[in-house]
């Protein structure tokens, strides 16, 4: 038994469930784990086990609380022990919008249902709560910073070669340009990784029906992030007329919104968001979790789709100029050892 094994039945111990079943659960591209628990009253919890609680568990809870005292649906907090990241949650089941969809469930129903809590959070986030809490501000900085994945492991994995400190520059320079327009509208929460497999279907009315998980890294920003998160999926195709109709669902609620420059930000922050992705997918590949390449292709055509606008022209010529055939969606990541 490894020392964290112990650390973990003692923590079931202490709070009445050292039979408890455990049932591993899948996890994501972080270092958390998860187990679904049996608990003596035929229920079940979920167990949380993040080696660096203080940036997961404790945002976790904080953000989560404040989300739950605006009428949102995340997992109450039963039992922590925040030293040793661990917790007790509930257990939402299973029923994510990504097996609904694909045992056959309405997508429409489902993507409302989504883009309806994004306008619940967005129409009552306090405001300076966001501060409150500490989180990171999601400003044209910040942005700027995480496309620089992309120059420093992407580029260098599909050329052959780093970048110049000219042409990083460059790379730098021009999407600050067209980042820091697309941050000058309305921000609240930015809950940063929204998308199907981290919303689940609950018994429950209204928006709180969507059960909301994975927010442990949100921010304050754009509020365009999250919408184009959701309906530009590195992991499924979302079909265009639908997406069109989230946008205009999720602009009806927000009649004030300068449609125009919301769509504009949405283009913007969503080429931010796969150029970001299709590093950390590279990036994981190197490292042997081969996994997510399945994507890339995918997240190439969104990227693409987006440099094809005109408020991306000036980073579409950097692309077009550094990153000729065979960079790109047919790019092989070498297999490594």
């Amino acid at each position: 038994m490894t020392e964290r094994d112990a650390e973990i039945r003692s923590f079931l111990a202490r709070n009445g469930l050292a039979g408890a079943a455990r049932t591993p659960l899948a996890g994501d591209a972080s270092s958390r784990r998860y187990e679904r628990l049996g608990t003596p009253d035929g229920s079940t919890l979920i167990l949380v086990d993040t080696p660096v609680p203080d940036e997961d568990l404790l945002p976790f809870m904080a953000i989560g609380e404040a989300l739950a005292g605006i009428g949102l649906s995340v997992p109450a907090i039963h039992a922590a022990d925040t030293g040793r990241g661990l917790a007790l949650q509930d257990d939402f089941g299973d029923e994510t919008f990504t097996r609904l969809l694909a045992e056959g469930a309405d997508p429409e129903a489902l993507y409302a249902l989504a883009t309806d809590a994004l306008v619940a959070l967005h129409r009552s986030w306090p405001v300076g709560e966001s501060e409150r809490l500490g989180l990171p501000v999601y400003d044209a900085a910040l942005f700027v910073e995480q496309t620089m994945l992309f120059a420093d492991v992407y580029v260098p994995a599909a050329c052959g070669s780093p970048l110049s400190d000219k042409d990083r520059s460059e790379f730098e320079t021009l999407w600050r340009a067209v980042v820091e327009p697309a941050c000058a509208g309305p921000a609240s929460l930015l809950l940063r990784d929204y998308h199907v497999d981290n919303v689940l279907r609950l018994p429950r009315d209204g928006v709180r029906a969507a059960g909301l998980i994975d927010f442990q890294n949100a921010g304050h920003g754009p509020v365009a992030y999250d919408l184009v998160s959701l309906l530009e999926d590195a992991r499924r195709d979302v079909a265009p007329e639908l997406a069109e109709a989230m946008v205009a669902r999720y602009l009806a609620a927000f009649p004030e919104l300068d449609a125009a420059a919301f769509r504009r930000s949405m283009a913007v922050l969503g080429a931010v968001r796969h150029a970001r992705i299709l590093a950390i997918f590279v990036r994981l590949a190197l490292k042997g979790r081969r996994g997510y390449l399945v994507h890339l292709g995918r997240v190439w055509r969104l990227l693409e789709s987006q440099l094809a606008k005109p408020e991306l022209a000036p980073v579409a010529g950097w692309f077009a100029r550094h990153l000729p055939p065979g960079t790109r969606a047919d790019f092989v990541v070498p297999e490594t050892t």
